[in-house]
Parts: structure tokens; sequence; C-alpha cells
């Protein structure tokens, strides 16, 4: 099974890309529903942040008031840390989870839409690392069209690595400096070349990955 790191900075239109390449067929694999996943109400991670952040970050029905969660992880370098070592763990193992079962379902192909591919090194497991990219400016307005003060988002993409390090890391770029539909074109031209959906009718199915 073929593996496609798709990444990009906060802001750059990683998961218009995942969405498009969804409605084309290709398993995903979304972090950042994981990351939502494992700080539901009652999970430990949620337990632990709520110690380290203040029990201010749960709302009255024990659900996580991310904005106010955002503002203290990315305030310090240390807080963010604090922040990666819960989480990180946890999104790791729920998603070998995911990539064992889709191979184990024959998948020729899964997308894993990770932001933080490269800043963590996993782009070296890749088969295939797809980078969308836009610049710095385009993506501060983009995110302050999604409701986040300007500091707020300078900060955030600040904390990540720069564009120059994860365009490094690509197998192809994908420039969304433009619009939507000039994405979609260069997406589809970019398809041509990229391993295709679907299951190996070659290999005997696992029926225990349900």
């Amino acid at each position: 099974m073929k593996k496609i790191g798709l990444t990009g900075g906060i802001g750059s239109g990683k998961s218009t890309v995942a969405r498009m390449l969804a409605e084309y067929g290709y398993p995903i694999i979304d972090a950042d529903l994981i990351a939502r996943e494992i700080v539901a109400p009652n999970t430990p991670a949620l337990s632990e942040l709520a110690k380290i952040f203040g029990q201010d970050i749960l709302y009255s029905d024990g659900s996580l008031n991310r904005s106010l969660l955002a503002q203290r992880a990315f305030a310090t370098e240390q807080a963010r840390l604090l922040l990666n070592q819960i989480t990180h763990p946890r999104i790791e193992e729920r998603t070998q989870e995911l990539f064992r079962s889709y191979e184990a379902k024959n998948h020729n192909v899964v997308v894993w839409d990770m932001p933080l591919l490269v800043d963590h090194g996993h782009h070296k497991e890749m088969d295939v690392v797809l980078v969308v990219d836009a610049e710095d400016e385009t993506r501060v307005q983009r995110l302050i069209c999604r409701g986040l003060s300007e500091e707020d988002a300078r900060q955030r993409i600040a904390a990540q690595i720069s564009r120059e390090q994860r365009n490094a890391a690509a197998t192809f770029i994908l420039d969304n400096n433009g619009s939507l539909e000039e994405l979609e074109t260069q997406l589809l031209q970019l398809i041509k070349q990229l391993p295709q959906p679907g299951k190996d009718p070659n290999t005997p199915a696992d029926n225990s990955a349900g």
C-alpha cells in the first residue's frame, strides 16, 4: 500500500485539497479529526490538558474550549511542547491503527492529511509528499477570515516550520495563492502522477479489519 503524505502550513488550503482527493476516491486519514477525537469529553488526554492549562479550558458540558486552549498552548514554546507531549503519542497510536486497517482491507493507497508531517519528520515514511503552499500574507488573511486576530494568525504560522523547509521535503507542490478553480485544475493534473485509489484484487482480504 502506498502512502501519500498531504501537508501544508496553517491557512494554506490543505484541508480543501484533502476534501477534493476524497471526492476523487482517495481514502483519507485526517490528523485534525484524530486530534479532536482524542480530546473528546471524558478522555484521559482532556483530563491531562485541564490539569496543566486550567479547568476553565472546559465548557460546562465537559467539552474543550479550543480557542482558550490554543491561546495558552501557543503563548510560549514550553506550553506548546506540553500540549504536544500529551496529544502527539495518542494521535500517533490512532493513526497507525488506521494505516493498518486500510492495509488489511487491501487499499492501494491512502492519504495522510497531516499539518505537521514535515515538522515531525513523518514525510520520510511516505511514498509521496504533497505540499499545499501559499504565501504567508495570503495565509494570514485567510486565518483572519476564520475569526483569528492578526496577532494569533502570525503566531500560529511562526510556530510551524517555514515554507522553504516544508517545500524542500515535497515530491509535488500545489500553489494555492489563487482561486479554488485554479487549485483544482492543478490537482487534476497532479492526480495523473499519483498512485490511483482502489483495492488490490489479488490480495486476500482480512475480514477482521472491519
